[in-house]
């Protein structure tokens, strides 16, 4: 059962595939902005994956967060998650990423838990809705 106060944290080494150079976000070598974002959003669903049910899973629908300082490559970023709420299907976290100097992002992050079948058929349908 979901509740309130699950914790994560994933980690990754900064390299020249997730710079901003590399994903087009910008030009410079350093840890591009989206690749921090897709950290949290790791970082959060594989925190309460175990807690799921057979055949759910959960979905990113709302980001608010900064990214205040840049990490070169070679440095390792680490992100940490917390629950803090869960409304029905609605999931709620806090995120902060950090680098070896110290924090480098953070803010809050929602989650819809989902059947995955289910939500894989509807975004299929797309393809066949000619």
């Amino acid at each position: 059962m979901l509740e309130a106060g699950i914790k994560g944290r994933q980690e990754v080494m900064v390299e020249e595939g997730n710079c901003a150079s590399a994903v087009g976000s910008g030009l410079l070598k350093v840890f591009a902005t989206p690749a921090m974002i897709a950290l949290m959003e790791k970082t959060a669903w594989m925190s309460v994956a175990p807690e799921l049910g057979e055949g759910e899973g959960t979905v990113g629908t709302l980001l608010n967060v900064t990214h205040d300082a840049p990490t070169p490559i070679g440095m390792k970023v680490w992100c940490e998650s917390t629950l803090e709420e869960v409304d029905g299907r609605r999931l709620v976290f806090s995120v902060e990423a950090f680098d070896e100097k110290g924090r480098i992002g953070g803010g809050r992050h929602e989650r819809f838990i989902v059947g995955n079948e289910k939500f894989q058929a509807k975004a299929d349908r797309k393809n066949a809705a000619e």
